[in-house]
């Protein structure tokens, strides 16, 4: 989590958390145009000031909100860790559970998908957030057999092909289907050819 973050006052961090599900259930109905600040304000219940106050720009807002759904995720899978047989079973099985979320809820995926491809600031802040949960959530499943520096570039590679199925999907490249094919088509490019 940035470090602006560990700053705040409890006060202030639920009022912050108050924003971010305004946003995520602003999104959640209308997609990405739908999280806007003013609208958000008014279902958070805070002023529009508090909002510029955490965020910077509705990019950095969405973004903010993407980090909130992998940390949601990375809690569901921590509780419920990923199953199979093999290294790539289990990463697929993980990645399949997310794409899973994200097809429930269309129009809010495209809203957090392409607000965390945005060039804002504060969005690339959130992006690096996003990618280290997707990491240690990758990590559960891949497990403690690989050297860390290796396990780190299977991760990245992992999240990269995942997030670029995912852009293919909101931009109606491919379907959802799609989406979670391509990422166990390289879990087991990746995996299947190391040592057991």
């Amino acid at each position: 989590m940035d470090g602006a973050t560990e700053t705040l006052t409890k006060s202030q961090a639920a009022r912050r958390e108050r924003v971010i599900r305004a946003a995520l259930q602003l999104g959640s109905t209308g997609g990405y145009d739908a999280v806007q600040m003013r609208d958000v304000a008014t279902s958070a219940g805070v002023a529009l000031g508090t909002i510029y106050r955490y965020f910077s720009s509705k990019d950095h807002l969405r973004a903010a909100a993407q980090v909130e759904w992998v940390n949601d995720l990375e809690r569901r899978v921590t509780q419920r860790p990923p199953t199979g047989e093999t290294t790539a079973d289990r990463v697929v099985s993980v990645l399949r559970r997310a794409t899973r979320a994200m097809e429930r809820e269309p129009l809010l995926s495209e809203a957090l998908v392409t607000a965390l491809s945005s060039p804002d600031k504060g969005a690339a802040e959130c992006q690096k957030d996003v990618s280290a949960s997707m990491t240690r959530i990758l990590g559960l499943a891949i497990g403690e057999d690989f050297d860390p520096a290796f396990k780190a570039q299977i991760t990245r590679t992992l999240g990269h092909v995942w997030f670029s199925a995912l852009i293919g999907w909101v931009n109606d490249w491919s379907g959802i289907g799609q989406v979670g094919d391509e990422v166990e088509i390289a879990a087991h490019l990746v995996l299947d050819q190391l040592p057991r």
